[in-house]
């Protein structure tokens, strides 16, 4: 059973995934807008057997630094 940590976590990667998705809409490539997109999903799915909260947190920060740098870049 999940804890109401794990509920604020998972709402948490979900808004990542719309700011990601939203984000990706300045990137002018659309080749490299799919890319972007693809890159981020296998991110999410690679690690959603996490359970232990202080790794997801630590893995939400990173993901949010690297999307932050990717978009960033355009």
């Amino acid at each position: 059973m999940l804890s109401l940590k794990h509920f604020i976590l998972q709402k948490r990667v979900l808004n990542l995934y719309r700011f990601a998705i939203r984000a990706s809409r300045c990137i002018p490539d659309q080749q490299a807008r799919f890319e972007t997109i693809a890159w981020f999903r296998v991110e999410i799915e690679r690690n959603r057997h996490l359970a232990d909260l202080d790794a997801i947190e630590n893995k939400l920060n990173v993901v949010m630094r690297e999307v932050r740098q990717v978009l960033q870049s355009f």
